[in-house]
């Protein structure tokens, strides 16, 4: 295993520059539902969720819908993400919270495996019960440590870094804190950020501001280093740049506009990187917000 990450391994090798797509359902099946819904909103990447995001129960899955969601994959070129539950906090001042933090994201990851995923995203949590972020973010490391270290093989996933919208004493919101997280994780090689848009806008960092997003870009790759962000959640803002609100919109329909998406696809950061839509919507929707991306990309790298 590489201990120096680089951009273009993101994506494969001849590809798209910045693959387009979106998070798809899988209820009845990964290959039976999700490819066709990724095929109908025209993506060229995938997300899913392989327990549900809102509990701690987790399943086997089919070895069957597998290896036709891997094959489908592959045969259409698409890469494939795996989003953990959103109840998993490694911060929590609960005991319980944190062994079903491990036990969830363990599962998480285990299955990227089997499904051919390429990353594992995972909120960066809070510091809950009070309690100083510092030491909430120590607690965060001494458990997350030995997940990463049981990445040992060349197809597992990237642990994808998720940074919130900044709401409640949250580990991780700026691109600034992103440095400590790394710290605690002591810069594992298999460890990268997912960047979403609509967090990052909500948490402070103006991207409809001339510049903005190359601000960010700059400081999330002097941060984290070169090669670290290996995915782009794209979502447009419903609030105000600050709000800490996460709520998303569609592609050039919130605070942030469709320019600074259009400044993803040059920036030197990005190079490789896939950017998946969570946005409001059904297929119609998703489509439209896919089509709007693939636009801009269009515009901006010819």
């Amino acid at each position: 295993m590489s201990n120096h990450p680089s951009p273009a391994d993101a994506a494969a090798p001849g590809r798209l520059r910045n693959p387009v797509g979106g998070h798809v359902p899988v209820a009845g099946g990964l290959a039976r539902t999700g490819l066709p819904y990724a095929r109908t909103m025209g993506g060229e990447a995938v997300q899913v969720f392989v327990a549900n995001p809102r509990g701690w129960a987790t399943t086997a899955g089919s070895p069957a819908q597998d290896e036709a969601f891997r094959a489908g994959c592959a045969e259409a070129g698409i890469p494939a993400y795996v989003h953990a539950p959103y109840l998993i906090n490694f911060g929590s001042h609960t005991a319980a919270t944190v062994e079903k933090s491990v036990a969830s994201l363990r599962h998480s990851l285990r299955r990227g495996r089997e499904i051919g995923a390429r990353g594992v995203v995972v909120h960066t949590g809070s510091a809950t019960g009070g309690r100083p972020r510092a030491e909430a973010l120590a607690q965060a490391g001494e458990w997350m440590r030995p997940l990463l270290a049981e990445l040992v093989h060349d197809d597992d996933p990237w642990l994808l870094l998720e940074p919130t919208a900044g709401q409640g004493a949250s580990l991780c919101a700026l691109a600034e804190d992103l440095g400590p997280y790394f710290d605690v994780l002591e810069h594992h090689p298999k460890l990268g950020v997912c960047l979403d848009t609509c967090h990052a806008f909500a948490a402070g960092h103006d991207m409809a501001a001339p510049g903005g997003m190359k601000a960010l870009l700059d400081e999330l790759t002097e941060v984290t280093g070169e090669g670290r962000l290996r995915l782009i959640h794209a979502n447009d803002s419903k609030d105000v740049v600050g709000a800490h609100k996460d709520r998303h919109a569609n592609i050039g329909a919130g605070h942030l506009g469709a320019e600074p998406f259009a400044e993803l696809f040059t920036h030197p950061a990005t190079d490789g990187v896939p950017l998946v839509i969570e946005t409001p919507g059904g297929p119609e929707g998703h489509a439209a917000d896919v089509a709007r991306l693939k636009a801009l990309r269009a515009a901006t790298t010819g």
